[in-house]
């Protein structure tokens, strides 16, 4: 949150995942698109950060009697985004990892570049 400061000035969470460099870099040329690694543009930390978070979501998504009682009074929106967000972060973990046999390191940006698209829904939505 303190890297983006305003999740507003995006207007689609492309635009965010962009400017923060989690997008594959691309070498076109007529005809043929090549695409390559993750351009690495914007913050380093909020990156780091993002890719770090979503190796959490290797394991399969619960709620413990702790966590339910911190979620209680929150936004009943925020908390239906999150619980969403838990449940297909862990499904595309298991199938990019599992069916595609990608590396976990690659799977770990793909996460959290969507982990970067649910915190962007979050605060537009509390905005």
């Amino acid at each position: 949150m303190a890297e983006v400061v305003d999740f507003r000035r995006f207007h689609n969470p492309r635009f965010l995942t962009g400017y923060l460099g989690l997008v594959p870099s691309e070498h076109s040329s007529g005809e043929k698109r090549r695409q390559g690694g993750i351009t690495k543009a914007g913050s380093k930390h909020a990156r780091r950060l993002l890719v770090e978070a979503a190796w959490q979501y290797r394991h399969v998504p619960r709620t413990s009697h702790h966590i339910s009682q911190r979620r209680k009074g929150q936004d009943p929106r925020v908390m239906d985004t999150a619980w969403r967000a838990q449940r297909r972060l862990h499904k595309r973990w298991q199938r990019l990892l599992g069916k595609r046999r990608k590396r976990s390191t690659v799977v770990a940006v793909a996460v959290g570049r969507d982990l970067a698209a649910f915190c962007w829904e979050i605060a537009t939505l509390t905005g």
